[in-house]
């Protein structure tokens, strides 16, 4: 039996009315129509697809918990804060939006509140302006090469007078943005990139929504695999549990997890397929968490504060998160990388440090509790968001092209929302799509119903005005 597009996406929204199901624990099932690799939120859009057409599904997943890269935690404070993605972005298309509030979440836009920080004053209204016709001048330099017939890094097309505000605008674009400095981001890669200042926020976090989404599939958690057998027909996926055979596979582990040798694979991947990987390395990008009780710093809910500096030694603050007395101190890049290498013993030293440096040894001495990400040592993830070396953004096509009955996906794979979780759903949803016809099980037939790509995307012309 095969089902049209159409009636697939009726289905899906019927599955999204569900009641949510609790898994309970069950021996891993040996047979599936089939394996997704990975339940983070491309997995997990993917898993939910397959049902949605009827199809059996099993989701093999190496941590103990579902998210992936999105992970609230509820215990270390006494509110639930994400220590990986924290936003959604494009309201009128991203369907994580209404199947969060269809699952009793509450998914309200985040305040965009935004201050300038010279030592331990505010900016004045000039020296904010200087600092945002710096990112302007940078922005469309960029968009600029990007229509070149070469794809050249960030850093080599900048304009060499970018002022006072250098630093903070190189961060803002490289380290704050993609998690690498702007010398190793793709101009193509960073031009291409979907808008993404619409943020959504979800009050019980980012990683409850998509652990709620979750709760219906087919999850066997703490079982990551270890060998893929594939072919043009059939694959068998090997874990620490036993074997099972599908008709096809999705995987979407990190490009990272990828290219580390973690997985095998019989046949190997293509070169051509490892290549591509190996030039969407993930960025570093850490959250250094803050409980400051009493607002000491006097800013307003979910303010975001950037600080003037010569150099990408820098952070990013957002204060007061949701309204708690939480103050996350943001850093990336190779500056974040290497303090992440060194523990979170000195990330905690750097963010008191930063902190006295713009309001005084007052404010440090109020920090109460304290938490520190650390992706890059995660080993099911290796980092933080894709980012495209220079020469390498059309690895992003190549990565998502089918391998035999094997298709990857996740933020990666997207073209223009890469280091999202938009980008990871939605690249879930076309991966299940194509593995659902390459086993017959979906036929296509005329749909209006457009996608967040193909709804909301902008040119790198329309993103530099």
């Amino acid at each position: 039996m095969t089902i049209t597009r159409r009636g697939f996406l009726s289905a899906s929204a019927a599955l999204a009315a569900m009641p949510v199901l609790r898994a309970t624990a069950a021996p891993l099932p040996r047979e599936a129509d089939i394996v997704v690799i990975g339940a983070g939120a491309a997995g997990i859009a993917a898993a939910r697809r397959v049902m949605a057409a009827n199809r059996k599904v099993v989701v093999v997943e190496a941590a103990s918990q579902i998210g992936g890269r999105c992970i609230t935690d509820n215990t270390t404070f006494d509110v639930p804060f994400d220590r990986g993605a924290r936003w959604m972005h494009n309201p009128d298309t991203n369907p994580m939006i209404r199947l969060g509030r269809s699952v009793g979440l509450d998914v309200l836009p985040a305040p965009s509140g935004q201050k300038m920080r010279i030592g331990r004053r505010n900016a004045r209204a000039g020296e904010t302006e200087e600092f945002l016709a710096a990112l302007v001048r940078a922005n469309r330099a960029i968009d600029e090469a990007s229509r070149g017939k070469l794809d050249t890094s960030c850093a080599s097309v900048l304009p060499k007078d970018l002022g006072d505000w250098a630093g903070a605008a190189e961060f803002m674009l490289g380290a704050g943005f993609a998690g690498k400095d702007l010398k190793e981001l793709s101009a193509i890669d960073k031009a291409r990139a979907q808008d993404r200042n619409a943020a959504i926020a979800c009050r019980q976090g980012l990683g409850t929504l998509i652990t709620r989404l979750g709760e219906q599939a087919p999850v066997a958690l703490s079982t990551p695999a270890s060998r893929v057998v594939w072919s043009n027909r059939d694959v068998s996926v090997e874990t620490p549990s036993g074997k099972i055979a599908a008709r096809a596979a999705i995987v979407t582990v990190s490009t990272n997890v990828l290219i580390s040798g973690a997985i095998k694979f019989g046949p190997d991947i293509p070169k051509r397929t490892l290549d591509a990987a190996s030039k969407l390395t993930l960025g570093s990008y850490d959250h250094i968490v803050l409980q400051l009780p009493g607002n000491p710093l006097g800013l307003s809910r979910d303010d975001i504060l950037i600080e003037q500096s010569n150099s990408t030694r820098t952070a990013l603050m957002f204060a007061n998160i949701g309204g708690s007395s939480l103050c996350s101190i943001d850093i990336g890049g190779s500056f974040g990388r290497d303090l992440s290498e060194q523990g979170e013993k000195v990330m905690t030293a750097f963010a008191r440090e930063w902190i006295t440096k713009l309001f005084g040894s007052e404010a440090a001495a109020a920090v109460q509790k304290v938490s520190a990400t650390r992706w890059n040592a995660s080993p099911y993830v290796m980092g933080a968001m894709s980012a495209a070396s220079p020469g390498g953004q059309f690895s992003r096509k190549i990565l998502s092209e089918p391998i035999g009955n094997l298709f990857l996906a996740g933020e990666a794979t997207h073209d223009t929302l890469w280091g999202t979780v938009d980008g990871a759903w939605e690249s879930g949803e076309r991966a299940a799509d194509a593995a659902l016809r390459k086993i017959g099980a979906l036929k296509d037939e005329p749909t209006d119903v457009p996608t967040q790509s193909t709804k909301k995307r902008r040119t790198p012309r329309q993103q530099s005005n």
